[in-house]
């Protein structure tokens, strides 16, 4: 554990990323699958902080296959994976394969062709990472619990806002264990709006959990009921529809942190909703993730953990606090205050944050600007629950 807390996940450490592609292919689609990969491949090649891929295939089982691609860091990789271009880009291969298997990971050590280790991995991109990342020399590993943090965030048609938060408070929790390894650790569902945000964390494989839970029938059920109003029209009887969905629902974490300082007794779990500037939404959340990493190692901070998810210009910030909100509105924003009680030193967030969108414009040196950032950002609880130990 590092003084200024414990970090788990994070998508701005300064590494490079490793993405492993396992995939189970069906009999008789190889040549498919290799017209569509060599499309892929010429497409990918062209995304900003793309490296290299490979492509193998299994000497031991012929339908199984591995794609596995380098990239600078992880952000461009979140970027290109969760855009329309990659949705498109990928929809040919879905008629050759049976199943994938996603994983990423950061680079933290290598040997070089001489069997020498290269030159130490750069600790940040830029200022910006400072507080987030080691100065200098080899990356630390981050230190979690085995948990897992993911999001998916829809919307759903104006009007239909209390019938949605009706029908998703009202299902009945599946069973938390899901095999030996892996089970559900706790749900949270928030709304802004007619948006929807689902948050879990998952001890274990997540896309086993995940699975586990869309077969439960009391979730199908759920979900069929408010099919009706979605905005992005879905059927998940139709597997294809199905995995349009939810990958363009993915709210990928991109950090968590938890404070060294002991847990408290009691702490209470709020979402806030950051709509960023037209293309500023990785900013934004990296912007979030280091005043938190900072919080973090502050004694007498209210917030003792935090979880940023981000998509395109969609940031939300899952916080655990003690007290309310508005006890310190700088707090519970992500802000760093010139003094204790004074006004926001780091104007970055105001440049990078949509106001009108969210209804809060002005100074954020100004009391009244922030409570009213802090009223407007805060995310409706519809339901939290948390899984038996």
């Amino acid at each position: 554990m590092t003084p200024a807390g414990r970090v788990s996940q994070s998508a701005f450490d300064g590494s490079r990323l490793r993405v492993i592609l396992l995939l189970d292919l069906y009999e008789g689609a190889q040549e498919q699958f290799l017209q569509a990969y060599d499309v892929m491949r010429r497409q990918v090649a062209s995304v900003p902080g793309h490296v290299s891929d490979q492509l193998c295939q299994s000497i031991e089982n012929p339908s199984q296959w591995l794609i596995t691609s380098e990239w600078e860091s992880a952000p461009p990789f979140l970027a290109w994976v969760n855009s329309e271009e990659h949705v498109e880009t990928v929809k040919p291969m879905h008629s050759c394969v049976r199943d994938t298997r996603s994983m990423r990971y950061s680079i933290l050590r290598e040997t070089g062709p001489s069997g020498t280790a290269p030159a130490p991995v750069p600790a940040a991109h830029d200022a910006h990472d400072a507080g987030v990342v080691p100065a200098a020399g080899h990356l630390a590993p981050r230190v979690g619990e085995g948990v897992v943090r993911h999001a998916l965030t829809f919307t759903v048609k104006p009007g239909s806002e209390s019938k949605v938060a009706e029908l998703l408070s009202a299902y009945q929790s599946p069973q938390a264990r899901v095999d030996e390894t892996t089970r559900l650790r706790r749900t949270s569902l928030f709304m802004h709006g007619n948006r929807v945000v689902r948050a879990v964390e998952v001890e274990g494989d997540l896309l086993t959990a995940l699975r586990h839970v869309a077969r439960q029938p009391e979730v199908r059920a759920v979900e069929e009921a408010i099919n009706p109003y979605l905005e992005q029209d879905r059927d998940l009887r139709d597997p294809e529809s199905a995995r349009l969905f939810f990958t363009r629902a993915a709210l990928p974490a991109v950090h968590h942190v938890v404070s060294s300082r002991p847990a408290p007794d009691k702490l209470r779990r709020h979402a806030l909703y950051y709509p960023a500037r037209p293309g500023r939404g990785l900013e934004l959340a990296r912007l979030l993730a280091e005043q938190d990493q900072r919080a973090a190692a502050a004694p007498d901070h209210p917030v003792h953990s935090s979880t940023v998810f981000q998509r395109d210009d969609i940031v939300v910030r899952l916080i655990d606090i003690t007290g309310d909100l508005d006890l310190d509105p700088v707090a519970s924003l992500g802000l760093t205050p010139t003094a204790p009680g004074g006004p926001v030193a780091d104007d970055r967030l105001q440049s990078l944050l949509d106001g009108p969108a969210i209804g809060a414009e002005g100074s954020l040196t100004d009391e009244r600007t922030l409570n009213r950032l802090l009223s407007h950002a805060e995310m409706q609880p519809v339901t939290d629950r948390t899984a038996a130990p």
